[in-house]
């Protein structure tokens, strides 16, 4: 058990600096998890309740010394989108609803890591992500603009907040709008001129000080309030039955988002610190987590980034930073729960607003542009989806534009045929290498990607296609099989049927540096029956040279019998 080991191998000179970053970690949670809580649909009590919990079961189960986990921006929307609809505007229900959608999420975390699928979590590529966020953020900015504001909106599309935004301004309450871009001045600024200082913080602490000493809320600010003082017992959310398929889909495309979210933020930290990660157990921590919200009236957890930057920068060493900013959030919940009472709501607005621009990478999508732009255009399509069809609609998209590109590289790979450029060593492409020159009476192709019963057809069509260009005709058709990592029993067949077709024309099959494991399958298929074992060679050098080997025998046999 991590927990356990940590315990075991603490020193105590670490304690200073864990304490320090406890305290400093738990003045950006309160204000944060109470914001991610309202971006989810929930009472902003539920955001403290789900940062104690999972801050605890993380450090006892999860293996990263330094991530901190609790609600999120990337999925209070897709917990919103969810939760709401069923709920119907039952406050009570809404939070049972997000309680058993985290246990959904703590199981299938938890059974993906005991089962070591650790690499689901690159399903979502970086494009995918990109994207995907991007289009999380438009739509986390534009619904929290009403709140910004000082009004209400009641919409349930993209295109409809914009236009519910648009038809309420005249209800903009100035005292509110003007605290709210306060907090957001204070909050960008301070990232960029002082990074280290604690911008959340500063501003949440202004915004208190002036709606205490200006009473905004006797100006129709909305404010927080007094917390509901102590913390719940567990206990197992109920609710319809006729709900759980709905939330069960939900949850599997939370906890694909929750552990690309946790493994890669995990990756990064450790990258910098000289670590290696253990994806199966973050899988498992992450779990717990999700599995404890959901039984102390909580809702689904991720990592965050900003927050585990943070209690890095503050000296963190162990997981006792969570632990002890746990604690603290705890004792104001049940000691000083009117500690934020007098927190306008546009703060905490403002905060989310924060979040959601950091979600926008315009750094990356610009090096997408520049570097790939399908995959750019890929990110496009997932930040459309997210807005247009919706955040949950938006991540099935992602996932499935994201398996379809992986299975479009290989139904559709890299084609090359081979030649001799003067010069240089070796084989090369001759579209790369137009002095390159083709090996007379022999086509030599290297085909990119597995051979299987999508691109088998491409093959055969590929070596019919490069046949009828060469005359006179060649002698030999070799392929350059290093990248072939599989050969299904279509693909087989079409091989078969292939070699048949140039037996037919007196041209011989052969392959060159064709992995062992694919060279059994190709036993088991029999296809050495049909194919020459003589023609499979480890590298293309000795398959080259048999060529000539056999070319010179048959010219010297000819010039024999001529004479």
């Amino acid at each position: 058990m991590p927990g356990i080991r940590a315990i075991r191998t603490y020193d105590r000179a670490w304690l200073a600096k864990d304490l320090i970053a406890g305290i400093v970690l738990c003045a950006l949670l309160v204000p944060q998890g109470m914001a991610y809580a309202e971006l989810a649909g929930l009472p902003a009590i539920t955001g403290l309740y789900t940062t104690v919990v999972c801050l605890f079961a993380y450090a006892a189960l999860g293996p990263s010394p330094y991530l901190v986990l609790g609600p999120d921006s990337s999925l209070g929307p897709m917990i919103a989108a969810v939760i709401l609809p069923l709920a119907a505007g039952d406050e009570a229900y809404a939070i049972a609803l997000a309680g058993m959608l985290a246990l959904l999420v703590g199981l299938i975390c938890t059974g993906a890591g005991f089962a070591r699928m650790g690499f689901i979590a690159d399903l979502l590529s970086a494009p995918v992500r990109v994207g995907y966020l991007a289009g999380l953020a438009v739509t986390i900015f534009v619904g929290q603009l009403p709140k910004l504001f000082g009004f209400s909106t009641d919409a349930d599309s993209f295109m409809g907040e914009i236009v519910a935004f648009l038809q309420n301004l005249d209800q903009t309450n100035v005292y509110a709008l003007a605290v709210g871009l306060l907090c957001l001045v204070i909050i960008l600024g301070l990232k960029r001129r002082k990074p280290t200082w604690p911008g959340i913080l500063i501003a949440v602490l202004a915004a208190i000080l002036i709606s205490t000493v200006f009473d905004l809320a006797a100006k129709g600010v909305d404010t927080v309030g007094v917390l509901p003082q102590g913390f719940p017992a567990p206990s197992f959310p109920r609710v319809d039955l006729a709900d759980i398929p709905v939330l069960a889909a939900a949850a599997i495309g939370i906890s694909l988002v929750a552990i690309g979210d946790t493994i890669s933020t995990s990756a990064g930290f450790a990258t910098r610190r000289g670590d290696e990660i253990d994806s199966d157990q973050e899988m498992v921590g992450i779990g717990a987590a999700n599995l404890g919200a959901g039984l102390f009236s909580g809702f689904p957890v991720s990592t965050s980034g900003s927050r585990t930057a943070v209690a890095e920068q503050s000296g963190a060493k162990t997981q006792l930073t969570g632990v002890v900013a746990g604690l603290l959030v705890l004792a104001m919940l049940l000691f000083v729960p009117g500690l934020v009472q007098n927190l306008p709501q546009p703060a905490l607005a403002a905060i989310v607003i924060t979040a959601a621009i950091s979600l926008f990478d315009l750094k990356a999508l610009q090096r997408l542009y520049a570097m790939r732009k399908s995959e750019f255009a890929l990110a496009v399509i997932c930040a459309l989806g997210v807005i247009v069809v919706g955040v949950l609609e938006g991540i099935v998209i992602a996932v499935v534009v994201a398996i379809f590109q992986a299975f479009e590289r290989s139904w559709r790979p890299n084609i090359a045929v081979l030649g001799e450029p003067e010069g240089v060593d070796g084989y090369h492409d001759i579209r790369r290498y137009p002095d390159a020159a083709p090996i007379p009476g022999l086509l030599m192709i290297r085909w990119d990607a597995p051979l299987f019963f999508a691109n088998a057809n491409i093959f055969r069509n590929t070596v019919r296609k490069e046949l009828a260009k060469m005359d006179p005709k060649p002698y030999w058709v070799l392929v350059a099989a290093e990248p072939v990592t599989d050969v299904d029993t279509t693909a087989a067949e079409i091989l078969v049927d292939l070699d048949e077709e140039l037996n037919a024309s007196d041209i011989h099959l052969a392959f060159a540096e064709l992995k062992e494991p694919v060279k059994e399958e190709i036993v088991r298929y029999g296809l050495l029956d049909t194919i020459d074992y003589r023609h499979f060679y480890p590298t293309l050098e000795t398959a080259v040279a048999a060529f000539h080997e056999e070319r010179q025998g048959s010219s010297e046999t000819s010039t024999g019998v001529s004479e």
